[in-house]
């Protein structure tokens, strides 16, 4: 199990909190000082069975200079927002949880964590 996550945010921490208490085997991934690929991103996406607009912050003061919003979501534009994601981190929603079973989930709650754990191999 790996968890990419930024140390400034809290939903990071708590899932470390919650992962710690229940004993689990982890790898932490700072992910802004170890910047994932594009295609370490892709296979994430792959494993959340998400498109790179769905974990995108588009909040985020770059994702207004890059102009996101306006960025089409679609097959022809995947590529695109991947690229963005892998050259600017900070987009990426965080937590970001491999689970052991080869998926992997966005663990800003609690229920979410604890799915990633449900996952892990007997």
């Amino acid at each position: 199990m790996e968890i990419w996550i930024n140390p400034a945010c809290s939903k990071c921490r708590g899932a470390l909190a919650l992962l710690d208490a229940e004993g689990a085997d982890y790898t932490v991934r700072r992910y802004l000082e170890d910047v994932p690929t594009s295609d370490e991103i892709r296979g994430v996406l792959d494993r959340l069975g998400l498109e790179p607009w769905d974990i995108a912050r588009t909040q985020e003061a770059v994702a207004e200079e890059l102009g996101l919003e306006e960025w089409g979501r679609d097959a022809a534009h995947r590529d695109r927002w991947i690229d963005a994601l892998s050259a600017h981190p900070r987009l990426i929603q965080r937590p970001l949880i491999t689970a052991e079973d080869g998926t992997a989930v966005v663990g800003r709650s609690e229920e979410a964590v604890r799915d990633a754990l449900s996952r892990r191999r007997p």
